[in-house]
């Protein structure tokens, strides 16, 4: 029976670091302790297998409280814990009235703000039946020429109750004007108006390489842009500080956060040159961020990214209020992967549940097909896709209750070291982006492409030898996969129905007064005057012209979207459209010699390689007697053999299973496994090439399938 009190400390004797340590050396038999056991990050940083009390200095608290300096906890003393966070979805179906039943299908499904992503053409200021928009109109968005078209694609929808984000490219102001439009047609107060109008200039250079005006322009636009919103709503955010075009091309989660504080920096300037206050300009950003599969890693970037903004905002004079980061977080398209796609829900999971622990206010997530229609014109992701992405959230927030608690991830001394180390090397990326001039200037030149390529080399070599590896896809693919169809839509009968909107609406006369170009010099001038030609149904292309270019346009080397799968999948397409042209995949034998405990390890091991590069593998088991074996092989029809056994089996069979595999047809024998200082021997004796743990699995399917006549 347990005694009335009891310390259950007692029974249990203090162990010092020390003395772990020595029993953890002594597990390891000899292998190094910081080889075995210290993870070592893309940052630079070491994540060690335990943390204690002294790896984080918490006498008296220095993370704070939520919605008090410095913000690490949160940006709101109690927000989230009472409503959870705000689910934004991605609408993007190319025709507005399709586009108005995907918006309340998922408002009646749980989603608590839309953001509206126009297309290709409308995002570079294009009117659907411009000459310049034949292959960009209904590309990757919606079709939304006119104020007519965007409250075709709202109504329904309670614009007093429900936020509403823009995704507008350049043509941020035109479009910040439809909504403002719709806004004031449905005679909602500019009080009870929410969103975001997601003016992002450099985000745009940074993504499509290019800007329609030169990026002081550029800037100047957005700072009218915030300048007007300042002025007339509460509640509508004017500036993106988007940092997610570099995480998709592959920069850390240092870099994203120094990228994205030397954006906001630039802004702010631009903000302030233009008339705003500091409390002004800081009241018109809102960050947003893609967030990978780490979860930690994930979860300390934006506790880091709130305190670093708060930091910056402190220094800068902004108040208490503007110190506060308003956050927005996607999941990061480079984690997504086309091949093998159900496994996408769960890594959508994860970043959905890293952006709530790490205190987003308004999180998205991603459909599982994603990566399928991505680039693809005419098709969008499908029902089920959409309805298990917001699902997602409501699990998360409704039966795990993961808003609950503020900060959960707080005080834990791994996740609080994690967060100090990722603030310290993003000042210094930060401080290197200020002295070179700023984070405009930085772009212009290539510095920050060269520095995302830099650090991403790495990254891209784990996955080519799969130390990193991408499940469905480098590991445990699935060659004979049946993916689920993505929507189809047809898009040419959606674009002639836009050029004939569009067409009837450039018909209307425009009053002349609004009709000449005001330089945004003037604080909020050209803002309203892109709202009073929308308000009289003026086109996204008729509201570009009249507002004009300013100048020559910037261009740059764009930081171009990366998937970590890239490499990979292009094998598996190319393998695919060999195998349509030429009605059989291109084709291995795994020739494996002795019983399954010989054999096995390393026939599942060359059997997860082939086919991840799309190669049909047969296999050849058990075979003691090596001409049966090769006899065997000649039947598969196959080009390539690889054998595959024990490194014992290897010394005396090799020499003469090469040859006859050779002699039996194979136009190139292969070994399962590292040679070491055999290699020679073997390679006289006919073995072409070897496969291992960390070789150059991407390289050697490369030059494996050219050999079989694909096409790469």
């Amino acid at each position: 029976m347990l005694p009335r009190t009891f310390d259950i400390c007692e029974s249990f004797p203090n162990v010092d670091e020390a003395q772990w340590r020595a029993l953890v050396e002594q597990d390891l038999n000899g292998a190094p302790f910081e080889r075995k056991l210290v993870t070592h990050t893309y940052e630079g940083l070491y994540v060690q297998p335990l943390y204690t009390a002294r790896d984080w200095a918490q006498d008296g608290d220095p993370s704070g409280f939520s919605g008090l300096s410095p913000f690490t906890r949160g940006s709101l003393p109690l927000d989230h814990q009472l409503r959870g966070w705000d689910i934004r979805q991605q609408q993007d179906h190319a025709d507005p009235r399709a586009l108005n039943a995907s918006i309340l299908e998922d408002l009646a499904g749980g989603v608590t703000s839309i953001l509206v992503r126009y297309d290709a053409a409308g995002r570079a200021g294009l009117d659907p039946d411009d000459p310049g928009a034949r292959e960009l109109a209904g590309v990757d968005g919606a079709m939304i020429a006119s104020t007519d078209d965007l409250s075709a694609a709202l109504r329904g929808v309670e614009l007093g109750m429900i936020s509403v984000a823009l995704e507008a490219g350049a043509a941020f102001i035109p479009a910040a004007a439809q909504l403002s439009a719709v806004w004031e047609s449905e005679k909602i107060e500019p009080a009870k108006c929410r969103g975001a109008f997601n003016a992002d200039p450099l985000g745009v250079l940074a993504r499509e390489g290019h800007l329609p005006w030169p990026i002081a322009e550029g800037l100047a636009r957005a700072a009218d842009l915030a300048a007007w919103t300042s002025a007339r709503f509460s509640n509508v955010t004017a500036i993106r500080v988007g940092a997610a075009p570099y995480h998709h091309a592959g920069a850390t989660a240092t870099q994203d956060l120094a990228f994205s504080m030397a954006t906001a920096l630039e802004y702010l300037r631009a903000m302030t040159r233009a008339g705003l206050s500091v409390d002004q300009a800081a009241a018109q950003l809102l960050f947003s961020y893609g967030v990978g599969t780490h979860q930690f890693l994930a979860i300390a970037k934006l506790r880091a990214a709130r305190r670093l903004w708060g930091r910056i905002a402190q220094a800068c004079g902004v108040g208490l209020d503007g110190q506060r980061m308003k956050m927005h977080v996607r999941p990061s398209k480079r984690v997504l992967t086309a091949r093998d796609p159900w496994v996408n829900i769960l890594r959508n999971c994860v970043c959905v549940f890293a952006a709530g622990l790490g205190g987003a206010d308004a999180i998205g997530s991603e459909p599982f097909d994603a990566a399928m229609v991505s680039g693809k014109p005419g098709w969008r992701s499908g029902t089920l896709a959409r309805r298990i992405a917001r699902n997602t959230h409501l699990i998360l927030q409704e039966e795990c209750h993961l808003h609950r608690v503020v900060d959960a991830p707080g005080g834990s001394w791994f996740l609080e070291r994690l967060t100090d180390e990722i603030c310290e090397r993003a000042w210094v990326i930060l401080q290197a982006i200020e002295s070179r001039g700023g984070m405009a200037k930085s772009l212009e030149d290539g510095w920050i492409a060269q520095q995302i390529d830099t650090a991403a080399q790495p990254r891209w070599r784990d996955i080519a030898t799969r130390k990193e590896a991408l499940l469905g896809v480098s590991e445990f693919p699935s060659v004979g996969e049946h993916r689920p169809e993505p929507s189809a839509v047809n898009l040419e009968e959606i674009r002639r129905e836009a050029r004939e909107r569009a067409a009837r609406q450039r018909s209307r006369p425009l009053q002349t007064s609004n009709a000449s170009r005001v330089s945004p010099a003037i604080s909020g001038a050209m803002s309203q005057q892109a709202f009073n030609l929308a308000s009289q149904g003026a086109t996204i292309g008729a509201i570009t012209a009249i507002l004009g270019n300013g100048g020559p346009p910037a261009s740059i080397h764009a930081v171009a979207l990366h998937p970590f799968s890239e490499a990979f999948e292009h094998l598996r397409d190319a393998a695919d459209e060999y195998t349509a042209s030429c009605g059989r995949r291109p084709r291995v034998a795994l020739v494996s010699i002795g019983t399954p405990a010989d054999h096995l390890a390393r026939t599942n091991y060359a059997k997860g390689f082939f086919e991840a590069g799309g190669f049909e593998v047969r296999v050849v088991s058990g075979k003691a007697d090596l001409v049966q074996g090769a006899s065997e092989f000649a039947r598969c029809d196959a080009n390539i053999a690889v054998i595959c056994s024990s490194d014992a089996i290897y010394a005396t069979s090799v020499a003469t299973l090469a040859p006859l595999l050779h002699a039996a047809g194979a136009g190139a024998v292969i070994l399962a496994g590292n040679p070491g200082a055999n290699e020679t021997a073997y390679r006289e004796a006919g073995v072409d090439r070897f496969v291992y743990m960390r070789c150059d699995v991407v390289k050697t399917l490369s030059e494996l399938l050219v050999q079989e006549g694909v096409s790469l």
